[in-house]
């Protein structure tokens, strides 16, 4: 058992160490359950971070692979692309899908959210740029559970853009 100046002393760090969580988060909250809670949402705040942060990067690598492969190659550069498991994202996890390509044609995103579609994908946030290249960046979360991982995400997005880039693309360019 312990003392009752040990339980006092116990209960000092304890009340310090949340108040230094309260600061860190920058909570306004005066009950410990309340900065708790605070914190909590922080966290949430900084994951949310995390992921636009690697959304960002996933997507200035691919540009700069896309670069790459133009000086490197004079045939049409595949597109980049990237898939990361998220864990968290609905009820089973979700996927992290970074799209790039050095050109843009109309109709691309249709064909990669058909993709997604067959896949039992739903997209729960999006940003896409088509003016002069095409760059998309989706959080997909899973409808359905049915083995679906990152390599079958990839490859559909893959096979999604092969498939209009033989259809749609050329004719336009042509």
């Amino acid at each position: 058992m312990m003392s009752r100046q040990q339980r006092k002393k116990a209960a000092a760090a304890l009340h310090e160490k949340l108040q230094i969580l309260r600061s860190i988060t920058h909570s306004r909250a005066l009950s410990d359950a309340s900065i708790i809670m605070d914190a909590s949402e922080y966290i949430e705040e900084l994951k949310q971070k995390v992921v636009r942060l690697k959304q960002e990067m996933a997507c200035e690598e691919a540009a700069a692979g896309g670069a790459l492969q133009l000086k490197h190659s004079s045939s049409s550069p595949s597109p980049a692309v990237t898939v990361e498991t998220l864990a968290g994202a609905g009820a089973g996890h979700g996927f992290l899908i970074n799209v790039f390509s050095d050109k843009s044609c109309p109709g691309l995103l249709v064909s990669i959210l058909e993709a997604f579609d067959e896949l039992g994908l739903s997209v729960l946030q999006a940003t896409v740029s088509c003016e002069d290249t095409f760059r998309l960046e989706a959080i997909g979360g899973e409808n359905q559970v049915d083995n679906v991982d990152e390599h079958v995400v990839k490859q559909a997005v893959l096979q999604a853009i092969r498939t209009y880039s033989s259809q749609g693309c050329r004719q336009q360019q042509e």
